[in-house]
């Protein structure tokens, strides 16, 4: 098992913008958790910058966006932007929630590295985030 196989998966389950809900990133947070990764969650209302800081402090794998405002596409055009800048080449980014179906490719074609839609389950979720996190 070579290095990277023993670390944990970090990852940073943020929520951008001004959607003031966040019941269903603390689960998703909590599913991550379960399933041993170590999880940073942000609370509600971060910006861009916050959000990239905060990743780029506590050196994750991964930024799991949760986004219900249907701000998606801009928010993660500016996520990936930020996090090109700050040279985080090898950071994964992810996003869930209110994510219509048309929108799925876009956001890939964009260098979203997973996408979970709502109703995505944990297992997936997961699985996902553990996919993106080996690449």
């Amino acid at each position: 098992m070579g290095e990277s196989e023993k670390r944990k998966i970090r990852i940073l389950v943020a929520k951008p913008g001004l959607d003031g809900h966040d019941r269903g990133a603390k689960v998703v947070a909590q599913a991550l958790k379960e399933a041993g990764m170590e999880v940073i969650y942000t609370g509600l209302h971060q910006t861009i910058d916050q959000i990239v800081q905060t990743a780029l402090q506590e050196d994750v794998d991964v930024i799991g966006l949760s986004i219900l405002s249907g701000a998606h596409v801009p928010i993660c055009e500016a996520i990936l932007q930020k996090v090109k800048e700050k040279g985080m080449n090898d950071v994964k980014v992810a996003v869930g929630g209110v994510i219509p179906k048309r929108d799925v490719e876009k956001l890939r074609s964009l260098g979203i590295d997973a996408v979970f839609p709502g109703g995505a389950s944990f297992d997936r979720i997961v699985e996902g985030i553990r996919e993106i996190a080996r690449k």
